[in-house]
């Protein structure tokens, strides 16, 4: 199968050598997304607004894929403060509808840019 290079500039551009995403066949993977807002490179204020705005990274991502949020089947939540878990699963819990996609949350030492949240997400086209 040829793996297609996703694209866009409506999420934040790579910053380091991968992808935003990647489709093989009709399965799409993102790479993590943090909470930096596109149009200035900055993060947005708070571990609620990160949280949205990775999220809205993420939907851009894969709207250029043809595919959006009601197709994803997989994500992963990566945490600087797991303290913050219960205000990041609302702004999540906002994005998605039954039936939930599945999903692991971890807290990590540190986070790229040190962000407060990264989220990365396996979806169908």
């Amino acid at each position: 199968m040829e793996k297609q290079v996703l694209s866009t500039t409506a999420a934040p551009g790579a910053i380091g050598p991968y992808s935003q995403g990647i489709v093989i066949g009709d399965v799409i993977y993102t790479s993590g997304q943090l909470g930096l807002v596109p149009e200035t490179g900055q993060f947005a204020e708070g571990v609620e607004a990160q949280t949205a705005q990775a999220l809205n990274n993420v939907k851009a991502i894969l709207e250029a894929a043809g595919s959006g949020l009601d197709k994803v089947v997989k994500t992963t939540v990566f945490l600087k403060d797991m303290n913050d878990f219960v205000k990041v699963n609302e702004i999540y819990g906002s994005f998605f509808a039954e039936p939930y996609p599945a999903r692991s949350a971890v807290e990590v030492a540190r986070l790229p840019k040190d962000g407060l949240v990264e989220i990365e997400v396996i979806a169908l086209k």
